[in-house]
C-alpha cells in the first residue's frame, strides 16, 4: 500500500486538485502490475494538524511509502514523524529550502525553488530590456513562499534591478488594496509574487483592477490552471516558471498527456498533476527494481517483497528509491544520496486567456537559461 496526503481542502485545495488526479491516473496505469500497489488517498487540509492528522493515520496502516503534503510549510511539520518511524517520504510538490534535509526518509520529486524561481525574472527582462524596478510580495505565513521570495531577491539583485519594494501578505487575505496602493507609488515595472492559488490569483486580479499594466512573475505556488477561476482574464500575460511542459516530446509524456486529455477533455495537464503521477510512478519502479533484486537473491520469483517483514521494505525501498535513474513526464530525473532531485529540463510560460476570460493555457516561452544554483 502507498499512502499520499494533499490538499484536498483548504487555501492550498486548487494545488491539491491537481495531485490527486495525478495520482489517481498512475494508480490507474501502474497498480496492476507486479508487484501490486494500490494507494490510499487521504486530506491533508492546508494547515499542519489536518496533515499530522492525515500522516498518523496512514502510519497506522501498512504503507510502504508516503507521497505528500502538498505544502512545504506541512512537510517541516510532519515529514519528521515519518522519517522517525521509517518510511520513505516523498514530496511531490514541496520546493522550499530544506526539505530533503528533514531527514534520511525523506526526498523530492519537486525541483527546488533555487532551480526555478530565477528563470521567470530572467524571462521578465528579455520580454523589457529597459525593466529597472521591481516590486515584491510574498505569503509570509507560508514556508514555500518565504524560501521562495529569498531566490527572487537574489535573482533580482544578481540582474542588477533595483528592488523597491517588499510587501508581506498571507494566504488567508483576500482584500490587497492596501499594499497595492503603496506599490503602485513605486512606479515598478515588474511585480513578482510568492503565494498560492487563491490569495496569489486575488492579488493579480486587484493589481490589474488597480491600474497596474507591467509585467507580473509568479511562483511555483501559482502553476496551476485553477487560477483561471480565482483572477479570470486577469491572469492573461502572468509569466511563471514550470518544472513540466506538456509540449515535451518524450515517449513517457506523450503517454501521460493521453491518459489525462482522455480523462479531462482534451486539455494539458498541469504541472502539479504530473509531478504527482511522476512521485508514485518513480515508488512504483523502485519497488519493481526492489523485487526483481530480491527474488535473485532468494531465487523466488515475485514473491520476495511479500514476506519481507515491513520495516525491512521501507528502508530497503528507501535506499534503492535513490539510486538510478526514472524516465518520467518530467524528463529524466535522478537523486542526490541526500533526496534532492536532479532535473535537466524546465521551461518558462506567460498565460494566455480566451476571450472570454474563463480559461486558458500556458503558452512556453522560448527555452530559458540555466539558472543559477
Amino acid at each position: 500500500m502507498l499512502g499520499a496526503v494533499v490538499a484536498l481542502t483548504g487555501n492550498a485545495s486548487l494545488i491539491g486538485q491537481d495531485q490527486r488526479i495525478g495520482l489517481e491516473l498512475a494508480a490507474s496505469e501502474f497498480g496492476g502490475r507486479t508487484p501490486g500497489l494500490s494507494l490510499r488517498l487521504e486530506d491533508g487540509g492546508s494547515d499542519e494538524q489536518t496533515a499530522t492528522t492525515a500522516f498518523r493515520r496512514l502510519l497506522q496502516q501498512p504503507v510502504v511509502a508516503l507521497i505528500g503534503p502538498s505544502l512545504s510549510q506541512q512537510a517541516f511539520a510532519v515529514n519528521p514523524i515519518a522519517d522517525r518511524a521509517g518510511v520513505p517520504v516523498l514530496g511531490a510538490s514541496n520546493t522550499a529550502i530544506g526539505i530533503p534535509q528533514i531527514g534520511p526518509f525523506v526526498s523530492r520529486i519537486s525541483a527546488p525553488v533555487s532551480k526555478v524561481a530565477p528563470l521567470s525574472i530572467q524571462a521578465a527582462k528579455r520580454l523589457n530590456p529597459k525593466l529597472e524596478r521591481v516590486a515584491v510580495f510574498f505569503a509570509q505565513d507560508d514556508a514555500y513562499s518565504t524560501s521562495e521570495t529569498k531566490i527572487f531577491q537574489k535573482s533580482i539583485q544578481a540582474l542588477g534591478l533595483k528592488l523597491v519594494t517588499v510587501q508581506r501578505t498571507s494566504t488567508a487575505d483576500i482584500d490587497f488594496q492596501k499594499p497595492i496602493a503603496d506599490t503602485l507609488q513605486t512606479r515598478p515595472d515588474l511585480i513578482v509574487i510568492s503565494a498560492l492559488p487563491n490569495d496569489g490569483g486575488n492579488l493579480v486580479r486587484q493589481l490589474r483592477e488597480m491600474g497596474y499594466a507591467g509585467l507580473i512573475a509568479a511562483g511555483n505556488g501559482m502553476n496551476s490552471p485553477n487560477i483561471y477561476s480565482v483572477c479570470q482574464r486577469y491572469c492573461d500575460g502572468l509569466l511563471i516558471a514550470q518544472a513540466y511542459s506538456p509540449e515535451a516530446k518524450t515517449a513517457v509524456n506523450r503517454r501521460f498527456v493521453q491518459l489525462y486529455q482522455k480523462q479531462r477533455g482534451g486539455t494539458a495537464p498541469p504541472q502539479f498533476t504530473a509531478q504527482a503521477y511522476a512521485a508514485m510512478q518513480v515508488i512504483r519502479e523502485a519497488l519493481t527494481r526492489l523485487d526483481r533484486q530480491e527474488s535473485l537473491r532468494s531465487q523466488s520469483r515475485n514473491q520476495a517483497l511479500a514476506t519481507m517483514p515491513l520495516p525491512e521494505l521501507r528502508r530497503a525501498l528507501n535506499t534503492i528509491l535513490l539510486q538510478g535513474a526514472y524516465d518520467t513526464p518530467l524528463g529524466e530525473i535522478r537523486f542526490t544520496p541526500e533526496g534532492e532531485v536532479i532535473q535537466k529540463d524546465f521551461y518558462v510560460a506567460r498565460v494566455k486567456m480566451d476571450a472570454k476570460g474563463k480559461t486558458g493555457r500556458f503558452a512556453l516561452l522560448p527555452n530559458p537559461s540555466p539558472a543559477t544554483p
